[in-house]
């Protein structure tokens, strides 16, 4: 039966790291796969999150199931981190969720509550977008059409075009924007600019689909909110997507949040339904490990200070990481203008090389990153920076 099957490429991820691993020179650098990591390159458990565990270990009796929903000190102070305490959304009770297995599920599951709203709706994304937001939302049988985005050229967003298009879309459509620190390019929409895009959505109709990934990597935690409750705030329907893996640390533990703002309690309780329904069909029941880490940190607040000031000591080593790298590729005679890498926020950056120009950084200098030039800034470092501007010139 299996043999009809094909064998299928390496993810281009993916499969850059493997091709990392399996190079022998003692200086290669991992620009790739989309974890932080501190200047000797590893990804560091957060002294928080530590903490947490101990608490846990202590005061866990039980490995049974928890509810179908997650834990609810979880669900609840990820609602209240990502929307805001006074979220009048969350007052009035409009926000159906449950805890999923890290952002990943979380998109599947509400992709697949789109389409058992409309199975004939468009599913509207960035171009470029973070390339597995393709399968995870196509895969559950979804039309996915693409609005512009950013401009290689000039590396800026292409906020014209983006407005054109999405001033076309049909009602009850839906767009997916990323709440932060753009994946893969870094640029980022201004405050006025998610104003425009929620008059659009007021004036056409369609529903916003907002994937927060990086809360906390590009001004700050709250800052970093500022699009998702304006949309929020001001439109009956909004549906969110979250991730821990990040701001947390907790990549292996696949901590996620599907959440959905509907127009009315009565709406809400019926999704609520719809969601758990979902998740039981994919995976059944949640797991608790890495949800239980965040209620311990968010719910204490001596845990939750020192949690904001680690996230705070990301952001602002991977800035810096970001000012270090344009100052040294003036330094090494870049012909080409990077300061918009400056500008940039978050964990990824374009640097608006070509296909070829990434393949030879990979053959000739063992600088591994996507083609489409998009690099993990937190995986350079005040050992390699030099390195990386060298190779970084060489091919220009």
């Amino acid at each position: 039966m299996f043999e009809v099957l094909p064998q299928l490429p390496a993810d281009p991820i993916l499969g850059l790291s493997t091709a990392y691993k399996a190079d022998s020179n003692p200086l290669k650098i991992d620009l790739g796969v989309g974890v932080y990591k501190d200047e000797q390159g590893h990804t560091p458990i957060l002294t928080s999150v530590a903490k947490a565990q101990q608490i846990l270990l202590a005061k866990e009796d039980s490995k049974t199931y928890i509810t179908p929903q997650g834990v609810p000190g979880y669900i609840d102070g990820m609602l209240q981190l990502l929307l805001g305490k006074g979220s009048k959304v969350l007052l009035e009770d409009r926000v159906a969720a449950v805890q999923a297995p890290g952002g990943c599920g979380a998109l599947r599951i509400l992709a697949e509550l789109i389409k058992r709203c409309n199975s004939e709706l468009t599913v509207w994304v960035s171009d470029p977008t973070w390339a597995n937001h393709i399968p995870l939302i196509g895969n559950a049988g979804l039309k996915i059409e693409t609005y512009p985005y950013f401009n290689k050229a000039d590396a800026s967003i292409n906020f014209d075009g983006m407005v054109e298009t999405l001033s076309q879309v049909k009602s009850g459509d839906v767009v997916l924007l990323h709440g932060c620190c753009h994946n893969p390019t870094g640029a980022d929409l201004t405050p006025a600019q998610w104003q425009t895009v929620l008059e659009i959505a007021q004036k056409t109709g369609f529903i916003p689909f907002v994937d927060v990934a990086y809360q906390g990597f590009g001004d700050g935690l709250e800052q970093d909110a500022f699009g998702l409750r304006l949309l929020v705030d001001n439109l009956p329907e909004v549906i969110v997507a979250a991730s821990c893996s990040k701001n947390f640390g907790l990549y292996r533990e696949r901590v996620g949040l599907a959440a959905m703002i509907t127009a009315n309690t009565q709406t809400r309780k019926a999704i609520q339904t719809q969601i758990q329904s979902i998740a039981r069909g994919i995976y059944s029941m949640p797991p608790s490990y890495g949800g239980a880490l965040v209620d311990i940190i968010l719910s204490d607040e001596a845990l939750r200070s020192e949690w904001v000031a680690e996230v705070e000591a990301m952001r602002t080593r991977m800035q810096t990481l970001r000012g270090l790298l344009v100052s040294k590729l003036v330094e090494k005679g870049a012909q080409q203008d990077f300061s918009f890498v400056k500008q940039q926020k978050g964990m990824f950056s374009y640097l608006c090389i070509t296909p070829e120009q990434v393949q030879e950084m990979r053959a000739k200098h063992s600088v591994y990153f996507v083609d489409s030039s998009r690099v993990n800034i937190a995986g350079i470092s005040k050992g390699n920076v030099d390195a990386l501007a060298s190779a970084l010139v060489s091919v220009l």
